[in-house]
């Protein structure tokens, strides 16, 4: 009989196979958890989310408008410096160079409260929605950068050459040469980046933003059901990341040239 819980180092598991050790896996960490929480005598109560449902339902709302919100300006961010940083325009290109080593070098937390209570203050941005769906997509907009010009310098330049010999011009070796191929590379990253926002914008919770974690901060306080309300919180952001996870390894697969002769 075939060991259900090994393959060869080239073979990949059957689905079956894969969802039983999935499976195997999600039972140990559940268990090692409620062993934990019978060792320091916790007993977990969830009665609180039929009661505050409008309220859960509400944050989860706001979470994803706001993920949705900075993904969008953190690509127009990102897309033009990752081409900045490229310009022969010095100013241009050192300005894009220090803006990624800023935001990507700082903690998110840090810059929240410098850019909303300085920075937006001093500008008048007093929209606290608004406010942490700009320095979300401030801080996103450093990686989207890196992950554009990471594509952008990994393109053969053989294949733009060959695109000019056979007389495209620059508008079509843009959308047939390097547009289709920017795509499949930056796609997976772009999914797991949005992964990543949907995390980070439990972070909004330092200035009022009523999303999902400062909502779950506030029935916390409420009803006096710390463990209960914060192990409720993460499930609810695995359920809300764990299918753009999925969605991230799909488009590696689907779009990988490499290995399209499989």
């Amino acid at each position: 009989m075939r060991n259900p819980f090994s393959v060869q180092p080239d073979e990949r598991p059957r689905p079956v196979q894969a969802a039983f050790n999935y499976l195997v896996v999600c039972l140990l960490i559940i268990g090692f958890f409620w062993v934990s929480l019978m060792q320091v005598g916790v007993a977990l109560d969830f009665g609180f989310v039929g009661q505050y449902r409008a309220r859960i339902f509400d944050g989860l709302l706001l979470t994803l408008q706001i993920s949705a919100g900075s993904l969008v300006m953190s690509l127009l961010i990102g897309l033009p410096v990752a081409v900045g940083r490229g310009s022969r325009i010095l100013p241009v290109r050192y300005l894009c160079d220090v803006y990624v080593k800023l935001m990507r070098g700082t903690p998110l937390l840090a810059q929240i409260y410098l850019f909303f209570y300085i920075v937006g203050t001093a500008w008048g941005v007093e929209n606290r929605l608004v406010a942490g769906i700009i320095i979300l997509s401030i801080f996103s907009g450093a990686y989207i950068a890196e992950i554009v010009r990471g594509s952008l310098n990994s393109l053969d330049a053989g294949q733009l050459e060959a695109a000019r010999a056979v007389g495209f011009t620059r508008r079509q070796t843009l959308r047939y040469v390097v547009v289709p191929q920017l795509v499949s590379r930056t796609l997976p990253a772009l999914t797991g980046q949005l992964a990543s926002m949907v995390k980070d914008s439990s972070l909004l919770s330092v200035i009022a933003v009523i999303e999902l974690t400062q909502t779950m901060q506030e029935i916390s306080s409420a009803t006096f059901n710390l463990f209960g309300t914060y192990l409720f919180l993460a499930g609810a952001y695995l359920v809300l990341t764990l299918p753009i996870m999925f969605a991230s390894r799909y488009f590696e697969r689907r779009l990988d040239y490499a290995h399209e002769d499989r």
